[in-house]
């Protein structure tokens, strides 16, 4: 995959159409996932402003630092036909986007615009509502191109090879910084650019799901929670969960995991065009409560993943969006007994015209290690 087939030059006029149907007269894209995914420049966040600008209508244009104009100009970005915008240290370039745009009623800013510039754009444009972008980026994003999701399935596969290397990291008597330690460089080493988080929760840990890596020494007999994901070279993420247990489990433990993997499996079974995205979260919630573990799953089913490891669909209760072919997300339920033990089993789905395809692919039972 090259990033013509990632980052479509198509993208641009597709913002541009967007943001003319969402009732806005332009979008301000800021260093972040947004103007990566609309441009294909990952430029870098400075205190000296970056922003693509696309009008509802008339030329989309890029303001640049002079001295970041080269890195612009060698990007993706370049084969859009832009108008790249240099601005020198004296310069105000937030008058220069106001003045270029002229009067306008309303803006969609970049969801992960640092509150510093979206501070100078009221500044240089009082009259001006501001409205997030993601509120017309969405639509776009939440469907993923073929291209996409191929790119998704080589770091599922990526993942894949690390969760199989973590068995012979996982013993008793190591703490869960020297396991984490093991598995951050195995991330690496099987392909991925950047490490986004690794989670190893051992014993009590393993109740809260965020834990990351601490200090503590795995003991015999505990089950280990493992979630570990990170960006590859084409900018699209990994995420995956499983669970493990050093030695014999305990006896609850085993029977409520048995139920967890009943639970991700039936979530995974009901995706497919037209079914609501609370719809998969329910199949899985339901096979915990009715086996009584329902207090214990303490978060959402999963997920949407892309250029950023969280991103829309979200597959939870009271999201009545109906799947589409192109979604991506995870699909990761968890029993959570706090003080004692947690589990969770995650993988990545891409829903397509028949039904869901999983993108991890290693063994979903109870790895005894």
């Amino acid at each position: 995959m090259t990033s013509q087939d990632l980052y479509p030059v198509s993208r641009l006029a597709a913002a541009q159409e967007a943001t003319a149907k969402a009732g806005l007269d332009a979008l301000l894209l800021t260093p972040g996932p947004d103007l990566r995914y609309v441009s294909g420049y990952e430029a870098l966040p400075l205190e000296r402003l970056t922003c693509l600008v696309v009008p509802a209508s008339g030329e989309s244009f890029m303001m640049v630092p002079r001295l970041e104009l080269p890195a612009a100009q060698a990007s993706p970005a370049s084969r859009l036909g832009l108008d790249f915008v240099a601005w020198d240290e004296t310069d105000d370039p937030y008058d220069v986007v106001a003045s270029r745009l002229g009067r306008v009623a309303k803006v969609g800013l970049a969801d992960r615009m640092w509150a510093m510039a979206s501070l100078r754009f009221r500044a240089a444009m009082p009259s001006t509502e501001q409205v997030l972008a993601g509120t017309v980026l969405r639509e776009l994003r939440m469907r993923k191109s073929a291209a996409e999701v191929a790119a998704l399935r080589e770091a599922g596969e990526a993942i894949d090879a690390v969760h199989r290397q973590v068995p012979q990291f996982l013993k008793a008597g190591r703490t869960e910084r020297e396991v984490g330690k093991d598995i951050h460089d195995a991330i690496l080493a099987a392909g991925h650019s950047t490490v986004d988080f690794v989670i190893v929760a051992s014993g009590p840990n393993g109740a809260s799901p965020h834990h990351e890596v601490s200090d503590r020494v795995i003991q015999a007999g505990e089950p280990v929670v493992v979630d570990i994901g990170g960006q590859l070279h084409n900018g699209y993420c990994s995420d995956s969960t499983r669970t493990y247990c050093v030695g014999e489990p305990p006896a609850d433990f085993a029977a409520y995991y048995e139920v967890l993997r009943q639970a991700q499996d039936a979530a995974c079974a009901a995706v497919r065009p037209g079914v609501t995205c609370e719809s998969i979260d329910a199949a899985a919630r339901s096979v915990i409560e009715d086996a009584g573990y329902g207090e214990y799953f303490i978060h959402r089913t999963g997920h949407g993943i892309g250029i950023e490891t969280h991103e829309e669909p979200y597959i939870v209760s009271g999201n009545t969006e109906p799947m589409e072919a192109g979604f991506a997300f995870s699909v990761e339920p968890g029993i959570y007994l706090p003080g004692r033990h947690g589990a969770r089993i995650e993988d990545i789905v891409v829903c397509s015209e028949d039904g869901g395809e999983r993108l991890n692919n290693t063994p979903r039972e109870l790895v005894i290690v």
